[in-house]
């Protein structure tokens, strides 16, 4: 399993589509066993979420993201998680100890 955070210097970004990269942690037998930075390609409609899903991405953590996103990440079965707040280090061991949970809260000025 992989699972990305969107991130601003190692914290979880509060908006998807504008972060500098993506943390995006390899999961086997719920441990990280490797993860790498990928740096933000680029903010276009539709984009980010098919990239990911590219990548081989099973889970996506943000702070906030737009309806369209979130329903492109839907489209390609990752779970989208929104609301996070703080470390990317802290997001990931919340979400495998099934700590983490999606607010639902969706970005609207999008």
């Amino acid at each position: 399993m992989k699972i990305a955070i969107a991130c601003d210097k190692g914290e979880v970004t509060q908006h998807f589509g504008h972060c500098e990269s993506f943390m995006v942690f390899e999961i086997r037998d719920n441990k990280v066993i490797n993860s790498e930075i990928i740096p933000n390609p680029g903010h276009r409609p539709g984009f980010l979420p098919k990239f990911l899903h590219e990548k081989g991405v099973n889970v996506i953590i943000s702070g906030g993201m737009g309806g369209a996103a979130v329903d492109i990440f839907n489209d390609n079965n990752i779970e989208v998680i929104i609301g996070a707040r703080g470390s990317a280090e802290k997001n990931i061991d919340s979400y495998l100890k099934g700590e983490l949970k999606s607010t639902g809260s969706i970005c609207h000025h999008h």
